[in-house]
Order: C-alpha cells, then sequence, then structure tokens
C-alpha cells in the first residue's frame, strides 16, 4: 500500500509543478483549507488532531494572521474524515502526509511553520522527515514519536508497537456506536479543562467518519518514529502538557519521558505547560502563543 501511495504522490507531483495553483487545490482530497492572512507573509501550516475540526486553531489564527498587517499567512487543515469532511478510502496518514507535500509544492510555501497538534502533531513530523527540505520551523503539540513506547512499554520493540495498533484497532472496531461513542466523549472530558469546549470536541467527534478515526489512531499507535526523527532538519519545539496526569507521576517525569522521546533530534526544544491539559490551545492560549512567539522570533 505504501509503495503505491508513493507511486500516486510522485505522479501527482510532477503533475503540480506544472498546473496552476487554483486546480491543484482541488487534487488533496485527503483535507480541506482555510487560507487567512497577508498572501506575502510567512506562511503557517495548522494541522488538527484526531476528529477534530481546523477551528480548533481559530485563536491561534486570530493571533497570527487576524491583523490588518499580519506578519503570517495561516493554511488551516481538517483532515478528511474529521469533523464533517467527507472520508478517504486507503489510510488516511500516508495520504495526507504527501498530498501535504504536494499542496506545499503547488502553492509555492517557502519553508512554512508547521504547526500540529496529537494526531496533527504526529503527522507533521513525518512530513519533516519525510520531506526535510521542506519545512521551515516546526512546533508539536502534545505528541510523541511513539505513543505506545510514551504511555506503555518505553522499551517495546518496532514489532510489539506494531501489535499494539493492531490490538487497539480490532478493540475499537468490536465496539457498538453507542459504547464507542461514549468511551469518545469519556476521554474528550479529560483532555480539555472548560465545559464549552468539552463540548465543542465532542461535537467535532459525533461528526466525524468512525472507521476512519478508528484507523487513523490505530495506525498512530502502530507506528515508531522514534529513530525517523533523526531526519528532520526543521528547528523544533515540543510544547506537552502533564497536568491531567498527575496522579501518576510528577512533572519532572513527564518532561523527562518527552525528552526521551525525542533524543535523535538534534537541538528541539521541550516545554510543558503547568495548568492546560491535551488540547493546550483551548486550555491556555497565552501559554503556547509565549512560547511559539519566542520560538519564531
Amino acid at each position: 500500500m505504501l509503495r503505491t501511495l508513493v507511486t500516486v504522490a510522485a505522479a501527482t507531483a510532477s503533475l503540480l509543478l506544472a498546473a496552476p495553483a487554483a486546480q491543484a487545490a482541488d487534487i488533496h482530497p485527503a483535507f480541506r483549507v482555510a487560507v487567512s492572512g497577508n498572501p506575502q507573509g510567512q506562511p503557517i501550516i495548522l494541522i488538527p488532531g484526531l476528529a477534530s475540526s481546523g477551528d480548533v486553531w481559530d485563536g491561534t489564527v486570530v493571533h497570527y494572521c487576524g491583523a490588518a498587517q499580519a506578519q503570517f499567512q495561516c493554511h488551516v487543515l481538517t483532515l478528511a474524515g474529521f469533523a464533517g469532511v467527507p472520508p478517504v478510502d486507503g489510510a488516511l496518514l500516508p495520504a495526507a502526509e504527501w498530498q501535504l507535500a504536494d499542496y506545499i509544492a503547488a502553492h509555492h510555501l517557502a519553508h512554512p511553520v508547521v504547526i500540529g497538534h496529537s494526531l496533527g502533531g504526529f503527522l507533521a513530523l513525518k512530513l519533516a522527515a519525510d520531506h526535510p527540505d521542506q519545512v521551515g520551523k516546526l512546533v508539536i503539540v502534545d505528541a510523541v514519536p511513539c505513543l505506545v513506547a510514551a504511555t506503555q512499554m518505553p522499551g517495546a520493540t518496532a514489532e510489539q508497537v506494531r501489535q499494539a495498533g493492531e490490538g487497539m484497532r480490532r478493540m475499537m472496531l468490536a465496539q457498538d456506536a453507542a459504547t464507542a461513542r461514549a468511551a469518545t466523549d469519556m476521554a474528550v472530558s479529560t483532555m480539555v479543562t472548560r465545559p464549552e469546549d468539552v463540548q465543542r470536541v465532542q461535537a467535532w467527534g459525533a461528526r466525524s467518519d468512525r472507521t476512519t478515526v478508528v484507523n487513523a489512531m490505530a495506525d498512530m499507535m502502530g507506528d515508531d518514529m522514534r529513530e525517523q526523527v533523526g531526519h528532520i532538519r526543521a528547528p523544533t519545539l515540543v510544547l506537552g502538557s502533564w497536568i491531567a496526569y498527575k496522579a501518576y507521576g510528577i512533572r519532572d517525569m513527564f518532561e523527562q519521558n518527552y525528552r526521551n522521546q525525542y533524543l535523535r533530534l538534534p537541538g528541539v526544544q521541550v516545554a510543558l505547560a503547568d495548568t492546560a491539559r491535551h488540547f493546550i490551545m483551548l486550555d491556555d492560549p497565552a501559554w503556547m502563543y509565549d512560547r511559539i512567539d519566542h520560538f519564531l522570533n
């Protein structure tokens, strides 16, 4: 499957180089894009997480692209199958990665800043590792290269990671729709603080294609990028959260866990929020903007 995707992507890329940008935007079904800000500004690509809408970045867009003389142009993605966007056939993550690389080339986005949250952060890592010349700077919001190693088995082998992903896929697909929805809503309630934000995120999940969500989650969980992040050449900032899991350890333990995940990435900067849960951009946007502002400047 991956070899087929690579072949298709290569053929698509050659067509994109000769196609007008307006046509190129129509051949990226793995995501929808909303563009705003200064057309001459530095491009920022914002990728939301699992089952989330690009609207999760609304405040971020205002901060970086809302002013009349904005320094940036924002390209906000919503991935196929999430929050009402129609799903695509086949694996979402590799399709989104290669189509995003095509989108960057077709729209002549020179070394964009790529900001990804959760599964969107994992996708951003893959893009930067496989297409190191395309990414200018990288901001990863509460995502790690190997979820299994971070949460279950620190010394997990690649095969153990793959098996864990497949086990999760079987378990989640075996659930009936009501059980799956209740489990998702419960998980979201631990990831966001304010009730109104919990409801927004839950609503995006309710509008997402269940099969796409399950397969994307299982594919991410079954992958291990701890070695591949060494291919990334973009300066990288990792913003993590820990407060929702304080019953399971102290802050220093969680910070070291993040650093261990990114050992192969030279010069990576890691910062942990002390109040925000998983959706840092909703729980403590001022803290997030401050760290990103310093990183970009």
